[in-house]
């Protein structure tokens, strides 16, 4: 592996790809004169990556010379190179030993995006879709069915910059860390421009920022560290809640569908579930603690609740991490503002800023704890804190989350400008 992440080729390729990869190559040796590919040759055998020694490609006449038809460690030749046809010589100037995948492993190579906008893909997937337009430069979309209300879904811009950064970044690296400034609102109408700047490239950290742009105007600032896993030591002071398996407890839609028809509700609340209930979140969540944030039952500072990612992901470590950065900001800010609330009060909070450490590996399809608590509120802003835990009890993340509390009595504050 640590090999195949040096191989420009390969580059571009996920985590779960080289993984495959390594486990179906075939080792090759040559002595030196032999020829690893003749001109006479129908086809190769697969595509070869050079491992110690050197090669030489023999091409037209006056061109063997040439020195880039000389392979050293880290190049490649063969199948969907040069074509399927070949009218050249491969020959070992030195001993040589490749690594070879071949042809019928050679779909492996396909470059997919972390994310692929193919229609059998989850909706998740499909948000997390990355137009590249250049080296560093990438196009995200907000589909129609995606989180929004009236503006680009905070977690959106969190788990695409994160998606940008990750696609500049060695597949062996994750991300560890993560801190977001959510700068102006985004307009969901058109797309979003993500630009990536290379910070630092060292042999186990990779620092990003991205900057997404609508308009001309820089609307989201994120720093991301990524890491090489490595070993060291390992300890948790945090202890998972107990709490009811999730799937002994209601759904957040099915939740809500309840409070619409719950005559021991407030009409005012049920007409105003009523009219922002929108289609089904990509995220399943389901409330450990009822939670109805009304007048006669106002919500702690304080929230618990099982969230898992709808239908199956791809092994992609980086691909889960993307899809929990986008969960993470569902619900966050509102535990700021809701022990605040009063009877014909609206109170809409907005992130402002966004941090996260990634502790340990994870899977977003699964199920995962997120325990949130509000820490204080003041000067029209709220602190908040949280911590994610799977099933096992392992500590996965740590967050925290800075919001601007704003309350409204009429109109839809939702569409203003955030300050």
């Amino acid at each position: 592996m640590k090999y195949l992440e040096k191989v420009p080729l390969l580059h571009r390729l996920t985590s779960s790809s080289l993984k495959k990869i390594a486990q179906v190559l075939v080792s090759k040796r040559y002595e030196r004169g032999d020829y690893v590919v003749g001109r006479d040759e129908e086809e190769m055998e697969g595509v070869y990556f050079v491992v110690e020694g050197q090669a030489q490609v023999l091409g037209p006449v006056g061109e063997e010379n040439c020195s880039e038809l000389f392979l050293k460690p880290f190049d490649y030749f063969g199948r969907g190179i040069f074509g399927n046809v070949y009218a050249v010589d491969v020959v070992a100037v030195s001993e040589l030993t490749c690594l070879l995948l071949t042809s019928d492993h050679c779909h492996l190579l396909e470059t997919k995006p972390m994310c692929d906008s193919d229609n059998q893909r989850s909706l998740l997937e499909r948000i997390l879709y990355m137009d590249p337009l250049d080296w560093n430069v990438f196009r995200g979309f907000t589909l129609p069915n995606a989180p929004a209300l009236g503006k680009v879904f905070g977690g959106q811009f969190v788990a695409q910059g994160l998606a940008a950064a990750s696609k500049t970044v060695e597949f062996m690296k994750l991300v560890h860390s993560l801190h977001a400034y959510f700068l102006l609102s985004g307009d969901t109408n058109i797309p979003i421009i993500y630009e990536v700047s290379r910070l630092r490239d060292g042999n186990n950290f990779a620092t990003r920022r991205v900057d997404a742009r609508q308009k001309g105007k820089t609307i989201f600032t994120l720093f991301a560290s990524f890491q090489r896993e490595q070993q060291g030591f390992d300890h948790q002071e945090s202890n998972m809640p107990h709490m009811l398996p999730p799937e002994t407890l209601v759904s957040r839609d099915e939740m809500l569908q309840r409070r619409m028809t719950d005559h021991l509700i407030p009409r005012y609340y049920r007409n105003k579930v009523a009219t922002q209930y929108t289609a089904p979140l990509p995220i399943d969540i389901r409330f450990c603690e009822p939670n109805y944030s009304t007048e006669e039952r106002k919500s702690p500072s304080r929230l618990k609740y099982w969230f898992k990612a709808r239908g199956e992901l791809s092994d992609d470590q980086a691909l889960h991490r993307c899809v929990v950065a986008f969960a993470s900001d569902l619900m966050y800010a509102f535990i700021s503002s809701d022990p605040h609330l009063k009877k014909r009060m609206s109170a809409v909070p907005v992130s402002l800023d966004h941090s996260m450490w990634f502790h340990r590996p994870l899977r977003a399809d699964d199920w995962l704890l997120f325990v949130m608590v509000n820490l204080t509120a003041s000067q029209s802003r709220g602190l908040a804190t949280g911590e994610m835990f799977n099933r096992k009890g392992e500590l996965v993340v740590s967050l925290k989350q800075e919001a601007l509390l704003k309350e409204t009595v009429t109109g839809n504050p939702i569409l203003d400008s955030k300050l």
